[in-house]
C-alpha cells in the first residue's frame, strides 16, 4: 500500500513538472512575442500625440473611443463593441491664473517694497470657477486639518493653502498618494466650512521639479463650494516661507464648470472561450486622461498594455478555454462611471466573472502582481510565483485590485489582480503636464504586458 501511495505522488509530480514545463514554454513564447513584435509603445505613440487629453466629454474621448473599438478590431478580436454609459462633462473653461503679492524689506531703509510673483497652478478636477472677476484674498497657511481647525478662526473669506507634503518615509509612493489626497478631495469643503473663498492645494508628489497636479475634488452639499487649485512643489514651498516672513494675499482666477452629463463608452474586445465561454476574465485599463497632460501612464499605458495582450495570444494562435474581454474603461479620474456600468451590466446578464485584472500604475518596471480573493485563490495564484517572477513581478503579493475593476468586485464577488510597477517615478508625473509619450521606456511598457499576459494564462488554462 505504502509502495502505491509513494507511487502516484511520485506520478503527480511528474505531471506538475510537465505541466510547468509546457507552460514555461508558453509563457516564453508570449514574451518573446511582445518584446520583439510588440505595438504597444507605438500604439501609445498614437494615444497621446494624435488624440492627446482625454477627459470625459470632451472631443478627444469620442476619438479615442473610435480609436480603441477599431485597434481591438486590427488587434484580432472576435468581437469589439462600445458600451454607453453616461459621464460627467466638466471643463476647465480657460487658463487658471495666480499670481501672488507680498512685500520685501527695502535694503537700507525699513520700508517695504511690494511685489508680486506668479505661481504655476492648475485648477482641481470638477472644482468651480472663481467667476470673472477672480478673488483676492490673503492667504492662510495651514500644514493639516488639524492646524486647519487650531485656526479655524482665522480663516473666514481668505484662501486656505493646504501644505501637506508627501510622507518620505513610505516605500511605496501609492501609500503617500493615499495619505495625501485626503486635501485634495475633501479639503475645500473642510475650509468652506469656516467661511474661506478659496483653496490652495499643494500637489500630491515627490518631484523636484514646478508642475503643479491636478485631480477631482468632490464637494460636501453641506458647505459652499469655493475654487480649488493645485500649486507646484517649489511655488509651495516659497508661499509656504513667504507667508511666515511677512503674509501673501493671492489673486486667483479659474473658470471651471459641469456641463450637462453626456454620453461616453467603455470599449471592449473580446476573445470567446472554446471550453467554458461563460467563464470571464476581464483586463483593461482605463481610456481617459486629465485634460493638463497627454496621459501616457495615467493610463495611456494600461490601455496599450491591454490591446497589446490580445494582439499577441492572437498573433500566436492561441485558443482560450475561457472568455477573455479586454476593456478600455471610460470616465476613471473623475466620476468612476465606466468602472461602474461594466459592473451594473455584467450583474444584470448574470455573468460569471472569474477574475478581473487592472494595469492604471504607470508603464514602469514591473515588480509585482497583486491578488484579493479566497486564501484558496491566492494559494493557486502564489504557486505560480516560479512562472512568472523571471518576467520581473517577482512577488505576488495579497491584496490587488483597481478603480475600475472595484465595482465587479463589490457586485460579483470578482476576485482582483493588480499590475504592480515600480513606483517611485509614478507621482513625479501623476495628472501633471508632464505625463507626457516621452516619459515612457517602450521596455518596461513590453515588460508589464508580458507579466499580466502570464497571468491571463494561467487562469484561463487552469481557473481560480
Amino acid at each position: 500500500m505504502r509502495k502505491l501511495f509513494l507511487a502516484m505522488i511520485a506520478g503527480l509530480l511528474l505531471q506538475t513538472a510537465g505541466a510547468q514545463t509546457t507552460d514555461s514554454a508558453w509563457i516564453k513564447k508570449i514574451s518573446d512575442e511582445i518584446l520583439t513584435n510588440g505595438k504597444a509603445y507605438e500604439n501609445l505613440r498614437h494615444l497621446t500625440k494624435k488624440i492627446g487629453a482625454r477627459l470625459a466629454g470632451s472631443s478627444g474621448m469620442v476619438k479615442a473611443e473610435q480609436w480603441g473599438v477599431d485597434l481591438m478590431k486590427r488587434s484580432g478580436a472576435d468581437q469589439a463593441w462600445l458600451q454607453e454609459c453616461m459621464v460627467p462633462h466638466w471643463i476647465r473653461g480657460g487658463t487658471d491664473f495666480a499670481q501672488a503679492s507680498y512685500s520685501v524689506p527695502a535694503s537700507k531703509t525699513k520700508n517695504m517694497i511690494p511685489q508680486k510673483k506668479g505661481l504655476d497652478i492648475v485648477a482641481l478636477g470638477n472644482s468651480v470657477g472663481s467667476g470673472p472677476k477672480g478673488i483676492n484674498a490673503s492667504v492662510v497657511l495651514v500644514n493639516s486639518f488639524e492646524e486647519l481647525e487650531a485656526k479655524k478662526d482665522q480663516v473666514k473669506g481668505k484662501i486656505v493653502f493646504y501644505n501637506y507634503k508627501f510622507n518620505d518615509t513610505y516605500i511605496s509612493t501609492f501609500n503617500a498618494y493615499r495619505d495625501a489626497g485626503q486635501y485634495r478631495g475633501a479639503g475645500p469643503s473642510r475650509a468652506a466650512k469656516y467661511g474661506a473663498i478659496g483653496v490652495i492645494v499643494r500637489s500630491m508628489s515627490h518631484a523636484v521639479d514646478n508642475n503643479p497636479h491636478t485631480g477631482a475634488t468632490r464637494y460636501d452639499s453641506a458647505y459652499a463650494k469655493i475654487p480649488a487649485v493645485a500649486i507646484g512643489l517649489r511655488d509651495a514651498d516659497w508661499l509656504s516661507e513667504q507667508i511666515q516672513k511677512s503674509g501673501v494675499t493671492v489673486t486667483l482666477k479659474t473658470n471651471g464648470t459641469f456641463l450637462p452629463d453626456t454620453i461616453g463608452h467603455n470599449v471592449i474586445g473580446e476573445l470567446k472561450g472554446s471550453e467554458f465561454p461563460d467563464q470571464i476574465i476581464t483586463v483593461g485599463g482605463h481610456l481617459d486622461s486629465w485634460d493638463n497632460c497627454e496621459g501616457a501612464h495615467d493610463d495611456g499605458a494600461g490601455c496599450v498594455q491591454t490591446i497589446e495582450i490580445l494582439r499577441t495570444l492572437k498573433a500566436l494562435g492561441y485558443t482560450p478555454k475561457r472568455t477573455i474581454r479586454f476593456v478600455l474603461f471610460a470616465n476613471e479620474e473623475n466620476g468612476l462611471r465606466g468602472g461602474a456600468k461594466y459592473a451594473e451590466e455584467a450583474a444584470a446578464k448574470g455573468e460569471k466573472h472569474i477574475l478581473a485584472i487592472e494595469s492604471d500604475a504607470g508603464g514602469f518596471t514591473p515588480r509585482a502582481l497583486g491578488f484579493t480573493g479566497s486564501d484558496e485563490q491566492y494559494a493557486k495564484f502564489l504557486s505560480w510565483k516560479p512562472l512568472i517572477a523571471p518576467y520581473g513581478c517577482t512577488e505576488l503579493v495579497k491584496g490587488g485590485g483597481g478603480a475600475d475593476i472595484g465595482p465587479l468586485n463589490r457586485t460579483l464577488k470578482t476576485p482582483m489582480a493588480s499590475l504592480n510597477p515600480d513606483t517611485q517615478r509614478y507621482f513625479d508625473i501623476h495628472h501633471a503636464r508632464s505625463d507626457v509619450f516621452e516619459a515612457v521606456n517602450k521596455r518596461e511598457l513590453e515588460l508589464g504586458a508580458v507579466n499580466m499576459a502570464a497571468l491571463i494564462y494561467l487562469v484561463d488554462k487552469y481557473g481560480l
